[in-house]
């Protein structure tokens, strides 16, 4: 059975939940999403940090840590923002880290919106 998951963003117009749980699986995509559903399209450095705050959010609200992600899948606008990104990410992983792909396209569904991911969470039995 799943149980969505409350991470304390807003509902968006889509049929789109931000955290699903099912069997100890987290399953989750975030972007630069701001409390008030809002968007920040400032500069990558903002939007990665913005993007991976809500990640952990949505860990957390789940029972879990940013240790218990297992996979991130990450899509940017510009293949030249990945060293950007890969120091906002160290700021949130540690290793071992988490399985990762990460991939250039062609852009994003709101206009200035730089980053998205994708992340995959074990949450522990207890939690």
């Amino acid at each position: 059975m799943k149980e969505v998951i409350d991470v304390g963003l807003p509902p968006l117009k889509q049929p789109f939940s931000w955290a699903v749980k099912s069997a100890g699986m987290l399953f989750t995509a975030h972007g630069p999403v701001r409390t008030d559903g809002t968007i920040d399209t400032g500069t990558i450095e903002e939007q990665a940090r913005l993007t991976f705050t809500n990640l952990r959010r949505a860990v957390q609200a789940a029972g879990g840590g940013m240790h218990d992600v297992t996979q991130v899948l990450i899509y940017m606008t510009d293949v030249a923002d990945m060293p950007a990104i890969d120091a906002v990410y160290r700021e949130f992983f540690k290793p071992p880290w988490p399985n990762r792909s990460s991939a250039a396209v062609a852009g994003l569904v709101v206009p200035g919106m730089k980053i998205e991911i994708v992340a995959y969470a074990m949450i522990p039995a207890a939690a």
